[in-house]
């Protein structure tokens, strides 16, 4: 496993769409562990793959009491609700805002194994399924702040 860099805002490469991933491999796999150390040693609560410069659709989340969630190809398959809340990323440093959200979120990826999941998170977590699918879509949380 390794740090990977993380890109900021200004570089191009965060407004990229990201290319879905054809094959679950050990390269894959490899990468999704370097954004796991690199998320735990930003102290982030997630990151996607553009953060660190991979333009593939590959998402990992801290979900405190569900464990590292690893998301290959996810999308949003259910939302409900709405919350605002805080939000800040390691790509926009310094700064933080308001942003609304729905409150439950379910969605639909594969795993590091190749095997499809289904997961649904509320609060915090749907906070972050959406964020972090958003940097997919070359989305950065400042495109939806209410208010800083």
């Amino acid at each position: 496993m390794a740090l990977r860099e993380v890109r900021k805002v200004g570089d191009e490469l965060l407004r990229k769409k990201s290319r879905k991933i054809q094959e679950v491999d050990e390269k894959i796999r490899i990468l999704l562990e370097d954004m796991v150390e690199t998320m735990g040693h930003e102290d982030g609560v997630g990151l996607a793959a553009p953060q660190v410069g991979i333009l593939k659709r590959a998402v990992v989340i801290d979900g405190g009491e569900m464990g590292i969630i690893k998301l290959i190809n996810p999308e949003i398959i259910a939302m409900e609700g709405s919350q605002s809340g805080e939000e800040g990323c390691l790509s926009v440093p310094g700064r933080s805002g308001i942003v609304e959200r729905p409150q439950r979120v379910t969605v639909k990826a594969l795993d590091d194994k190749g095997e499809e999941i289904i997961l649904t998170g509320e609060d915090l977590i749907a906070r972050a399924f959406c964020h972090e699918i958003d940097h997919l879509d070359g989305i950065l949380f400042i495109d939806k702040i209410e208010k800083e």
